[in-house]
């Protein structure tokens, strides 16, 4: 039975993405930060007939990452997939933008898909078998006013999946990105209504996505044998 490590777990994106992974029998390591991951979560990754080990780390840790990627190791016997989905937002015009704003962003989503990367690597490489998932942004495409450091941060980790992938390629592992639109989850409903109403205008579709649709993307991109290195934007047609 293979695992997979989701980052950033607990909720929206990572919780279906999860969900996707436990319904085709993978094990699921849960990390979170704050708030362990609820009782009916648990319930439904183990009604899949699989295991679910709840796993509390602050990405931005990088010894705290290695301990939790050698124990889910220990506990499960081997790794298949990382999904680095871990991601703050600190929304703010550059000319107001606050140091910490910019540097929180990068060391979630950036650093701390360096540090799980990092340390997973290895374990993957002597595996000779793996798929790394980086859940970018179509902000980090094509940028947005008032998200220069959340754009920097995902610009940075689509260059980050480019370069990863070949490096390890040749061991027979798989680094992708999948870069979401606007989706419907408690980051954006915290976005307030008429920067709602402006992503709505530049979407074809019409209408926001959902997680359930990004976790069948991020799916594919891991089970694909012979894509490695690409972005996919699940966007409605945004970009």
């Amino acid at each position: 039975m293979k695992t997979a490590i989701i980052t950033g777990a607990g909720r929206g994106i990572g919780r279906a993405i999860a969900l996707r992974f436990a319904a085709d029998g993978v094990n699921i390591v849960a990390n979170y930060v704050g708030d362990r991951p609820d009782d009916e979560f648990v319930g439904q990754i183990e009604a899949f007939g699989v295991q679910i080990l709840p796993y509390e780390c602050d990405v931005r840790d990088f010894d705290r990452c290695g301990e939790m990627i050698a124990d889910a190791q220990k506990h499960f016997g081997s790794i298949e997939y990382l999904i680095n989905n871990a991601g703050i937002t600190r929304d703010g015009l550059i000319l107001k933008m606050k140091e910490n704003d910019f540097d929180d962003c990068l060391d979630v989503n950036l650093k701390g898909a360096f540090n799980t990367t990092r340390h997973i690597s290895g374990i993957m490489a002597k595996q000779r078998e793996g798929a790394i998932v980086n859940i970018a942004s179509v902000v980090g495409i094509r940028g947005n006013a008032g998200q220069a450091n959340y754009a920097a941060s995902k610009a940075g980790l689509i260059g980050l999946t480019k370069s990863v992938a070949r490096e390890l390629g040749g061991r027979g592992i798989t680094v992708n990105a999948v870069a979401p639109g606007f989706i419907d989850t408690d980051m954006t409903a915290k976005l307030s209504d008429s920067i709602k109403a402006k992503f709505l205008e530049q979407i074809p579709l019409g209408r926001y996505g959902t997680p359930d649709e990004v976790a069948e993307v991020v799916f594919f991109a891991a089970n694909c044998k012979y894509l490695t290195g690409q972005v996919i934007a699940i966007d409605g047609g945004m970009i």
